[in-house]
């Protein structure tokens, strides 16, 4: 069980890190979608989809690959070294094309060229800035870690807030930054945190004594490629039906549809609270004797705290969504949210067993495994959102993040056997999903329906649960 503690206190350590900006960021769609219409709140979601794009490839599975090697290699020095400055020449090298080809590159992606611009210098610094919150996670330094984030996020929100807000905005700052759309300033605002982020951040270029090995580039690469075609995948599995939404059904529906998208937040910045603090975890802990174990009881508990929060967010949506939406004109795709919570929640446990492919240098599956996420994504929006709209890309990805949880852990039983407590995790999952659905669709939201399921849930985890919870909690 210390193990167990040891890995609860890094999620939450590394999970406020991570989570407290981006949800104070989140809160900023509050703002974003009284001022902007549906059209340019599209405009905003297009851009952020196009840079997800761009950060997987300029990344090139290095963060990841990173973590692998540093933490078993005993010249740490010169892999932080030689993954630097890999990602350093690639970014520079790369940054100097996607300039040089603006215009061409902005027209295919149907992109206003001074947006393509910003689009570029934020993708480039959150690049090279990588490696440096990389090295801060693997060696433990969350405090250093948080205070940037939420450093980066403070700026973003004022700058906002002065730049968009009726109440507190300075007209001598916009006029500062002649925009065309008030949309642009959004991406302005980004910039200049990202910018003073790569100021913050940049001692540790130069932690160690600047060295270029290339075997440890050999093996990064290697065994980072098939990460960054993972990662493609899953852009197109989490965005690609914001892009192909506005095509079909037009600008206004995929603005709607984006903000609601939004309101799966809890669910998301959970998964990412807990990625921050099991990546390293994994690694670190990976030749312990009963480290299969433990990996099999945080798989449980993962679960058992996402289907709680897909009952909650569920049951309490009425009172949640005015925190972020109250423009009438977006709520007409709210019936998404279940269905997004709920692929979200199938993703979160597909990271976790993923676990096997990366402990075991088998990362190839991982891309295999996404690609089959990214085809089923392509082929099910391009046919069904002709035909059911919005919601088919709801249903999209939910079906694929469904596909690949299931496909993780058939193919991870044959190469890295983890005793995942399967009927148990099965049961609470369709279990939570039954309560869910039941109060958001047939009892239309009632909230004294969703918290009678939420305490049927919450007794019923209790009572399963109670004798491990014990053991956890008395544990020294």
């Amino acid at each position: 069980m210390g193990l167990l503690k040891t890995f609860l206190k890094d999620t939450i350590i590394y999970g406020l890190a991570i989570v407290l900006p981006r949800l104070i960021n989140v809160l900023l769609v509050r703002l974003h979608t009284d001022v902007l219409p549906n059209e340019a709140y599209s405009e905003n979601t297009e851009f952020y989809v196009v840079a997800a794009f761009f950060n997987v490839i300029l990344t090139y599975g290095m963060e990841t690959s990173f973590f692998r090697f540093f933490s078993n290699n005993k010249e740490k020095g010169k892999v932080l070294s030689t993954a630097i400055i890999s990602i350093v020449f690639s970014t520079i090298t790369l940054g100097i094309l996607l300039f040089v080809f603006r215009d061409s590159i902005s027209q295919v992606l149907h992109i206003n060229t001074s947006f393509y611009s910003l689009l570029i210098g934020i993708t480039l610094i959150d690049t090279l800035i990588v490696i440096p919150f990389a090295y801060l996670r693997v060696t433990g330094q969350p405090i250093r870690f948080a205070s940037v984030k939420l450093i980066n996020v403070f700026i973003i929100v004022i700058l906002n807030i002065l730049f968009l807000s009726t109440t507190y905005g300075l007209e001598s700052l916009q006029n500062l930054f002649k925009v065309d759309e008030k949309v642009e300033y959004i991406f302005i605002a980004n910039l200049i945190a990202s910018t003073v982020v790569l100021l913050l951040v940049s001692p540790y270029f130069f932690k160690s004594k600047l060295q270029f090995d290339l075997q440890i580039l050999k093996q990064l690469l290697h065994y980072g490629w098939p990460i960054m075609i993972a990662g493609l995948a899953f852009v197109i599995n989490e965005n690609l039906d914001k892009w192909l939404l506005p095509v079909y059904k037009g600008e206004y529906v995929n603005g709607a549809y984006s903000a609601c998208y939004k309101l799966a937040v809890f669910m998301t910045l959970f998964i990412q609270a807990f990625r921050m603090g099991a990546e390293p975890f994994f690694f670190n802990h990976s030749k312990e004797d009963n480290a299969k174990e433990t990996y099999a009881t945080i798989l449980k508990y993962f679960t058992i705290a996402g289907t709680l929060g897909l009952l909650i967010v569920t049951a309490y949506i009425d009172w949640l969504r005015p925190i972020f939406i109250k423009k009438e004109s977006y709520l007409i795709a709210l019936d998404i949210v279940p269905i997004v919570l709920l692929a979200n929640l199938c993703l979160g446990i597909y990271h976790n067993l993923s676990v096997w492919y990366k402990l075991t240098d088998k990362t190839r599956y991982g891309m295999y495994i996404s690609i089959v996420g990214a085809i089923i994504t392509i082929v099910f929006n391009v046919v069904y959102i002709p035909i059911l709209g919005f919601m088919a890309c709801a249903y999209a990805t939910l079906l694929a993040y469904g596909i690949m949880m299931l496909l993780s852990y058939l193919i991870g039983k044959k190469h890295y056997k983890v005793p995942y407590a399967i009927g148990r995790i099965g049961f609470y999952l369709g279990f939570s999903t039954l309560l869910s659905f039941l109060s958001f669709y047939s009892f239309e939201r009632n909230i004294l329906i969703g918290t009678v399921f939420l305490c049927l849930f919450l007794v019923t985890i209790v009572l399963l649960e109670r004798d491990q919870l014990k053991r956890l909690f008395n544990n020294k």
